[in-house]
């Protein structure tokens, strides 16, 4: 942690807010360990009203639990809870296809078609997963941006914390980033028609997604035990 530069621009909590949510994204924080600001405080240096803000935030994503004993416990993954995040997805991003089909112009179409020959190549260029699933989010964001709804954006942003989560889990595996890819492709080919059976297509996307976060989550159970 001692690496961790702070840039002033940036609030010093908002700095803590991303550091910390990242590290509990990418597991260097276990699902179910406990945390305190004091900790924190004492391994970042700093004192405990930064790290206490950016706590309050990551509680608010539902990232952290707080335990009045302890501070908080991370956040931990339940298949009960995966199936209620992706029946949220699935609602909203499936009105978000409908709405792109309709609203979308050509242009913004051809920028999502570029975003898929990009994220195509990187593939084969071997592109770290940190990135690739920057991409996988790029292309949801988009169809999101370009369906032209604030209020429908405002919904998918209260859980897109838990969302990211998931994604990352989500690329765990042998050929995943090329699985995900091709799915996108078919959305998007039938975007590109205006047809709806893009809506369909993103379903079944999101179905799979979630029967494979499902195997996961229990791989991971399994090896905890």
């Amino acid at each position: 942690m001692n690496n961790f530069d702070l840039h002033k621009p940036l609030p010093y909590y908002l700095q803590f807010y991303e550091k910390i949510k990242q590290m509990i994204v990418n597991s260097e924080y276990e699902p179910g360990q406990r945390i305190n600001e004091t900790q924190l405080a004492k391994a970042f240096g700093v004192s405990r009203s930064p790290i206490r803000e950016a706590m309050r935030l990551l509680e608010k994503d539902g990232l952290l639990v707080a335990d009045q004993k302890t501070g908080f416990i991370v956040y931990s993954l339940s298949t009960e809870d995966v199936e209620e995040i992706y029946q949220i997805r699935t609602a909203l991003e499936s009105l978000a296809v409908e709405l792109c089909i309709i609203r979308a112009s050509d242009e913004e179409l051809l920028f999502i078609e570029q975003l898929l020959e990009r994220t195509a190549e990187e593939i084969k260029q071997g592109a770290e997963d940190s990135r690739l699933i920057e991409l996988n989010e790029r292309f949801h964001q988009l169809i999101l941006q370009y369906s032209h709804n604030k209020h429908l954006k405002k919904q998918l942003d209260s859980v897109n914390v838990l969302i990211y989560f998931c994604r990352v889990l989500n690329f765990k595996g042998k050929g995943r980033a090329a699985e995900i890819l091709d799915e996108h492709q078919q959305v998007f080919t039938f975007m590109k028609k205006r047809s709806l059976k893009a809506v369909e297509h993103m379903q079944k996307h999101l179905h799979h997604d979630l029967v494979h976060l499902q195997k996961r989550l229990t791989i991971r159970s399994a090896s905890l035990k």
